[in-house]
């Protein structure tokens, strides 16, 4: 049985996750102090206004940290064996967490904390499967 609060919740962010679906990057919109906000809510957390929008996101940020996966993954996970995550902060001021791609060699060692990263969505059924924003290294 689905709750009234989940319920809620599919509203809220569907558009976010339909953005991931598309290829597309967006985060939620405060139109009252003309802050970025992530992840999707009812209320501003930094005005407390209710008159919010889903806008395109910056494509570029920083990773802040970052693990990669190879043994002793979470349930559900155990076939995306070896894996990256990592968090994110874009220029927008917004930051969450995103799966990584492999590098140039096909492993992660290219990545360091500070380091420049670029949003690239993941194909269609990878977003069906999770819908995740995926960042790479730029270039």
């Amino acid at each position: 049985m689905t709750s009234s609060n989940e319920v809620g919740m599919e509203a809220l962010t569907e558009p976010y996750y339909a953005a991931l679906r598309r290829g597309e990057l967006v985060v939620q919109h405060c139109k009252a102090c003309s802050r970025d906000i992530m992840y999707p809510r009812h209320l501003c957390p930094f005005c407390y206004g209710d008159d919010l929008s889903f806008v395109p996101a910056s494509t570029r940020g920083v990773l802040h940290s970052f693990a990669v996966h190879r043994i002793g993954s979470p349930t559900g996970f155990e076939n995306d064996l070896p894996y990256a995550v990592g968090v994110v902060k874009l220029a927008d001021d917004v930051q969450f967490l995103a799966r990584l791609w492999p590098d140039a060699d096909g492993d992660w060692g290219g990545y360091a904390c500070d380091a420049e990263v670029v949003f690239r969505a993941a194909d269609a059924a990878e977003m069906q499967r999770r819908p995740v924003p995926w960042f790479g290294l730029p270039g």
